[in-house]
């Protein structure tokens, strides 16, 4: 209702000379209402007949009337052209403009190509009024169009020359087109229109494509924001302990140093004072012999002199020597040569560290047009396969270092060493809940997802456990067997124990016998789809290969039985 009544009042309050809203509005002597510019240049036309008629009811006036300016209708007016018109818009920059509009102009919703003009819904009405425009071609809006006439005989272009690829009207098939290949304007946007779509397909293909690299960014991104974000914790935890670790030593140190110091001050505190009390005893008989050997009494002296004259012993206090060998220079020299091996290691670690880091690139960039050639060549260098590694040597070429994540550790599980030994410890680990953790079967994966290339490993064990691969989607909750490595199509393994192998997946097992081995090689050929287990002795011995495709990336995993470290083998 809103709507339909300020249509009304902008079709009540409009010119009917410019069918705009009423600028500077005037009334003439019959009632009717118009722009005073218009009513005005409509006039002008007429001071050379004298004839003046209002353009609406015809009626004529002998003498041209004084125009004055309608206060009410003005204000009106003025409001009507700020209040917003349902279905209409001004035109903005990038908009095509109505032609009949007067002032601010709407955006034209249709362009006729007869008329070679655009129209707003208003200036639009005749066109589906009138039986004149019934015959005009009206399209969506359009801008320029001066560029559909043709330059050199002002027609419609409405035509193709294939010969010189431009548009041309009818006139131009008998001058400078003729004889050329012509078709019409539609045929021709037909045919080109089918090109377009194999390019709009080409162009979208390219999008998808660049979408999904965009989201693997992203993702790898995200995925390189978790792992600094894990190293730095994980150092600093590391670091934080090692700091505890040295606050022990020293405090240790320290506290021994204190009771050796203290135990010799109150030994020579005895002695100190035993011999100063020998001293004191010395000086009394010195003192009395003296007054003994100055007295003139005869029978005094001979009374006293067997009691005096008897020897001093000797003996009962030890003769007390500083032993030269003795000093805490040695705990000094000790405690320098742990600070110098530090410092040495914290030098060499963090170099090694440093140069792993620095050299190994963090994105690959590839020419495309280079990707495409190659992959437009039938035969390719890099499509040959490298050969299957025969030695440890050639397998140590796609070695990986991996590291127990603690988010999927089985809380009995206790890590160490940087995350590359695991411990059944039968002790409750205090690890945070988390949605990945296995929390009935004595498990753990590694963090790193391997994907589409070789990877090698090698492991130290104790006690019967099981080695393997599996798909991020494995069960880690409850105590169904699906959760346990083998047990299921989503995972790969091999269970070990002094007595012999057997290779698991999807709940069915192959035995093995072969020689007890405490050192297991992993080969993964993802892309080939072959994951192959090793005893590692003086040579390497085939256990077991599975042969399969892998559709996912794989986590290396292991069950748990005594203890496994994973070998750093460079």
């Amino acid at each position: 209702m809103a709507e339909a009544s300020i249509s009304m009042a902008r079709d009540q309050f409009s010119c009917p000379l410019c069918v705009g809203i009423l600028r500077d509005p005037v009334a003439i002597p019959c009632g009717h209402s118009y722009c005073m510019d218009c009513i005005n240049n409509f006039w002008n036309e007429a001071d050379y007949t004298g004839d003046y008629i209002c353009p609406q009811c015809r009626v004529a006036f002998t003498q041209r009337p004084v125009l004055r300016r309608n206060t009410l209708l003005s204000k009106v007016a003025e409001k009507l052209k700020t209040t917003p018109v349902p279905g209409n818009s001004y035109a903005g920059q990038g908009d095509v403009p109505c032609d009949f509009c007067i002032g601010k102009k709407f955006k034209a919703v249709k362009s006729c190509l007869n008329c070679l003009a655009s129209y707003c819904d208003k200036h639009l009405k005749p066109h589906y009024e009138s039986a004149t425009f019934k015959r005009h071609k009206l399209v969506d809006e359009l801008g320029n169009l001066d560029r559909k006439i043709c330059p050199q005989h002002q027609k419609s272009l409405e035509l193709f020359c294939r010969t010189d690829q431009m548009c041309i009207c009818a006139l131009c098939t008998v001058s400078e087109h003729r004889g050329h290949d012509l078709v019409s304007a539609e045929t021709e946007r037909a045919e080109k229109q089918k090109q377009l779509g194999v390019k709009q397909a080409e162009i979208y293909h390219k999008c998808q494509e660049r979408v999904k690299e965009l989201e693997d960014l992203r993702r790898a991104v995200d995925s390189l924001k978790s792992s600094a974000q894990r190293a730095m914790a994980e150092s600093e935890k590391m670091f934080t302990e090692m700091l505890r670790s040295i606050e022990r030593m020293r405090s240790e140190v320290t506290k021994l140093i204190g009771i050796n110091e203290k135990a010799a001050f109150n030994q020579a505190e005895g002695l100190v004072e035993r011999l100063e009390q020998e001293i004191e005893e010395l000086k009394r008989r010195e003192m009395s012999v003296k007054q003994l050997h100055s007295t003139e009494d005869h029978i005094h002296f001979l009374q006293n002199f067997n009691s005096l004259s008897t020897p001093t012993e000797d003996g009962l206090i030890p003769r007390v020597t500083v032993n030269p060998d003795f000093s805490f220079g040695a705990v000094r020299r000790a405690v320098s040569e742990i600070k110098e091996r530090l410092e040495e290691i914290s030098r060499e670690e963090l170099l090694r560290i440093s140069k792993s880091v620095n050299e190994t690139p963090v994105y690959h960039m590839e020419n495309r047009i280079k990707e495409r050639q190659i992959k437009a060549n039938e035969v390719s260098i890099d499509s040959i396969p490298a050969p299957e590694p025969k030695t440890r040597l050639d397998f140590l070429k796609y070695f990986c270092q991996l590291r127990f994540d603690p988010n999927t550790a089985y809380r009995e599980l206790h890590l160490s060493e940087g995350s590359r030994k695991v411990i059944r410890t039968r002790e409750i680990q205090p690890y945070p809940d988390h949605p990945e953790r296995f929390d009935s079967f004595a498990q753990v994966l590694c963090r790193e997802a391997l994907q589409n290339n070789r990877f090698y490993w090698e492991i130290e064990w104790s006690g019967e456990f099981s080695i393997g691969v599996t798909y991020k989607g494995i069960s880690r909750k409850g105590k169904g067997s699906l959760c346990l490595l083998g047990y299921n199509d989503k995972s790969w393994s091999l269970l070990c124990s002094d007595s012999g192998y057997s290779a698991w997946h999807n709940r069915e097992d192959v035995y093995i016998k072969a020689a007890h081995s405490p050192r297991i090689g992993v080969y993964l050929d993802h892309a080939a789809g072959t994951l192959s287990f090793y005893s590692i002795s003086d040579t390497m011995t085939l256990l077991h290969r599975f042969e399969t495709t892998f559709t996912e990336p794989l986590y290396p995993g292991f069950g748990v039985g005594t203890s496994i470290k994973i070998c750093q083998v460079k």
